[in-house]
């Protein structure tokens, strides 16, 4: 793969164009999200240049070091909270992003309902799915979905979609396939899945937002 960030981008949206094109979908149904945690300014303007506009972050504290004048200079730029969220910094979460994809307990439904009454603005948001049952990574439980929905809905929170990261090492296409289904069941549109090694895959099952961080921007040191 190309060492040049313009290129890098350009066989990825060659990529999911020819995905789109195999699962008879359209280019424009699916968001790419450049994940540009641990990644300076410097290496996210020429991407910004090149004209890729919706950007992922993990960490709060991370994204207010380097976005606030980054969007100041690219106004229309899109900012997506991957990563867990801390309640705590649910504030300085909906001041910054433009969507959430962690929602994933309802200590966080409180927090984030709080926060856009004080900030005066609400932003779309993900429920982050434990799709695994794996007990280090985030999300909300399979069973749990309902209620959290509903305390969701109940607290005026936008819930856009569902979002999960399958566990390592596996086959993801199954995974995928669950989180669509899970995502009908419940009337929601939105499927935040699929990343650098295996976005082709989620876009075949139905993501609306793919999260691609390496093949973008090359291997983290």
């Amino acid at each position: 793969m190309s060492e040049n960030a313009t290129d890098r981008l350009a066989e990825v949206q060659a990529k999911i164009d020819k995905t789109c094109k195999i699962a008879r979908r359209k280019p424009e149904e699916v968001t790419l999200v450049a994940v540009s945690k641990t990644h300076s300014a410097d290496e996210i303007t020429p991407l910004l240049e090149a004209g890729q506009r919706v950007y992922g972050e993990n960490r709060v504290q991370e994204a207010q070091e380097k976005w606030p004048a980054l969007k100041e200079q690219f106004s229309d730029t899109e900012l997506h909270l991957v990563g867990q969220l801390q309640s705590n910094k649910a504030e300085d979460a909906v001041q910054l992003f433009d969507c959430i994809h962690s929602l994933d307990r309802p200590s966080l439904v409180k927090a984030l309902g709080k926060a856009f009454d004080k900030v005066g603005r609400q932003l779309p948001c993900f429920i982050q799915v434990d799709i695994g049952e794996e007990e280090q990574k985030g999300g909300c439980a399979i069973a749990d979905l309902p209620q959290l929905l509903e305390q969701a809905r109940g607290a005026d929170i936008p819930v856009t979609g569902l979002m999960c990261v399958p566990p390592l090492g596996i086959e993801a296409a199954p995974y995928f396939a669950l989180l669509a289904k899970i995502a009908d069941d419940h009337g929601l549109d939105g499927r935040s899945m699929g990343m650098s090694g295996d976005y082709p895959t989620a876009i075949m099952l139905g993501a609306t937002h793919i999260r691609v961080g390496t093949a973008l921007f090359g291997q983290r040191d």
